[in-house]
């Protein structure tokens, strides 16, 4: 039996029916209705009947209310002036395609109906500013697409100017909250944005999506474009300035009147009523659309902890434009400053870990245990009264210096005396590898001390990264040359105090500068307070790094050594396993040589007379003898 069809179409579009479409259905009952406004024929389409749609968006919304009267099931054609139904309700853009797709369909869906102040929506309200680049359309339409779209960001970065919004919903507290805009869809397939971070969603699951675009920085807002270039479909994720509010109704007001996108029109209002219509509709979904009963997409959602909320911190940040980098809230400032100025102070808890963590590194390098060395980092506490100094030098806060240093100079008082007490009772004096891999420091245990410095200020400053602190005082390893310092101290031997006391003062001057740093990227000081700040903490670290500039090339020379002698052959013997053990003149080398023959005293010398000639440098040996059988 065929299946009876009312073709209902837009009369100016009649040449692309007669020559497209009408023998495209030619194996069905077809009734040709052209649509128009005013005679309204369309009226006489019995109830329950398949009606195939034509038409433009607006010529849409004025069948939509007889539609869902007469329970028709709407099918959709790609209509060139159909631009957000289309995408709303997944259609091709192909014609035979969408044409295949009705004819292919043998019932309809029931579908939910976004209102918009009553208005029907078919794909997306926009309030205030999209963000439109982030619409992914770098992976759909290629890279100078989105370098395209990436230029005029740049070009409008003036005109991005949170604006306070009220945002009421059915179950929850209104939320006072500042963005860019807000961005409504009924699914998860509206648009491409949508598409991108909405999972769990349908066309008739009774739940509208609203999408609060809240950057906190131009800084934060371009590392999530710049990341879109890199990304795959399958590693899309909310992005972490996006509130997301899934509900079944959502009321959007501001003090100002907001201008509006409705499907394209511009409009203006203080307040936005948006509300799900359940089952409104009867439709053939294209086939990008999936529809779903399950009772998981009809929870509520609300992701709403990343939103900036505070009426003191709104206040600072509505109407004005986004700032470069984020300025942290005077909430987080608050609670920041309270753990920083508790970790300046020398408690006792603070004082018997600084002790017991210094016996435990001493311990451990005297016996060349590293699993030791590294539990003396972890239980070492001093990375936190140097993180409270690095704030205290950005904002040239007085009382926090000075408390910080005092907790710093008294923790290593007693670390330099728990060093020397072992050091007193162990009847060892040897140079192992742990005790002596800390008292020749470079330019690149500086580069760890920055790294490390950054960490430790950004796991302060974000409490739910805290926990990775452990392995910050892991990478520094703050206490072991201190522990280091105070045995060349208690062997009187002035080359292992100073080699691992520039070290500690590596770890430390690199670690203020760096949190310092930090701490202005993230918000918590202008450039203008921590100028002076940052300047001394620069020269302290730039005065430093001259001995480590030195360290640095001899270890680059050394490695040449090495690389220049190693697996070399003087006669039968090989000379392997090079390494430098003192700089300078005479050059002391450990070398290992390999002979399938007895290696006499003149063969040794022989030996050393090559690689005093190779280096054109007066050498010493340390010599290991391997015979090969």
């Amino acid at each position: 039996m065929t299946k009876a069809i009312t073709l209902l179409y837009d009369g100016l579009q009649d040449g692309t029916v007669q020559e497209k479409i009408t023998d495209a259905f030619a194996d069905h009952e077809l009734q040709l209705l052209p649509f128009e406004q005013t005679n309204n024929t369309f009226e006489h389409v019995p109830e329950e009947q398949t009606v195939v749609c034509y038409l433009s968006d607006e010529q849409l919304k004025e069948i939509i209310t007889i539609a869902s009267q007469k329970k028709w099931t709407l099918g959709f054609l790609p209509h060139p002036g159909m631009k957000e139904a289309r995408q709303g309700y997944g259609i091709s853009g192909n014609l035979t395609e969408a044409i295949e797709n009705v004819k292919n369909t043998e019932k309809g869906i029931a579908a939910d109906l976004l209102l918009c102040n009553g208005r029907p929506v078919f794909n997306a309200v926009v309030i205030g500013n999209s963000l439109s680049l982030m619409s992914g359309s770098i992976q759909k339409n290629g890279v100078l697409a989105g370098l395209e779209k990436l230029k005029g960001f740049i070009t409008n970065l003036n005109l991005l100017e949170p604006r306070a919004f009220t945002i009421t919903t059915e179950n929850k507290a209104p939320i006072k909250t500042a963005a860019l805009g807000i961005v409504a869809v009924l699914h998860g397939k509206s648009t491409i944005l949508s598409r991108q971070i909405i999972k769990n969603s349908h066309i008739n699951d009774g739940r509208l999506h609203g999408l609060v675009l809240a950057p906190k920085s131009i800084m934060q807002l371009s590392r999530f474009y710049l990341s879109s270039f890199f990304r795959l479909k399958q590693q899309q994720q909310l992005p972490s300035f996006i509130g997301h509010i899934k509900t079944r109704s959502i009321c959007i007001s501001s003090p100002a009147p907001m201008d509006f996108s409705q499907d394209g029109n511009l409009m203006s209002a203080r307040e936005i009523e948006l509300e799900v219509s359940e089952n409104r509709l009867l439709i053939i979904p294209g086939r990008y659309l999936k529809d779903d009963h399950s009772a998981s997409s009809r929870a509520d959602t609300y992701k709403i902890a990343a939103l900036p909320t505070g009426d003191s911190y709104l206040s600072e940040i509505v109407a004005k434009p986004l700032s470069f980098i984020y300025h942290a809230s005077t909430e987080e400032f608050k609670d920041l400053f309270k753990i920083l100025r508790e970790n300046a102070k020398p408690t006792s808890s603070y004082l018997t870990l600084m002790v017991l963590a210094t016996l435990l590194a001493t311990l451990g390098l005297f016996s060349d245990s590293s699993p030791v060395i590294i539990g003396a980092m972890i239980l070492a506490p001093l990375m936190a009264p140097i993180i409270s100094l690095s704030m205290g030098v950005l904002r040239q806060e007085r009382k926090l210096i000075i408390r910080s240093a005092k907790t710093i100079g008294l923790g290593i008082l007693l670390a330099y005396l728990a060093a020397v007490f072992v050091t007193m009772i162990v009847p060892l004096q040897e140079l192992n590898s742990e005790i002596s891999g800390r008292i020749r420091p470079n330019l690149l245990d500086l580069g760890v001390a920055i790294v490390s410095g950054i960490a430790g200020a950004y796991a302060h400053a974000r409490e739910e990264v805290a926990k990775t602190l452990a392995g910050v005082a892991i990478a520094v390893a703050l206490v072991p040359p201190v522990a280091v310092s105070g045995i060349g101290l208690g062997w009187t031997d002035w080359h292992v105090f100073t080699g691992a006391l520039l070290l500690f003062l590596t770890n430390l001057t690199g670690i203020v500068l760096a949190g310092s740093i930090s701490f202005m990227a993230l918000g918590f000081s202008p450039f203008r307070l921590a100028r002076k700040g940052l300047l001394i903490s620069l020269l302290v670290v730039a005065l430093v790094s001259i001995p480590l500039g030195y360290g640095f090339m001899n270890m680059v020379q050394e490695q040449r050594i090495v690389r220049s002698l190693n697996n070399q052959e003087v006669g039968s013997i090989l000379i392997n396993r090079v390494s430098v053990l003192r700089g300078g003149t005479p050059l002391l080398l450990r070398v290992h040589l390999t002979s399938d023959k007895p290696i006499q005293m003149h063969h040794i010398d022989k030996v050393k007379a090559a690689i005093s000639s190779k280096l054109d440098k007066e050498v010493e040996l340390e010599v290991m003898v391997s015979i090969r059988r």
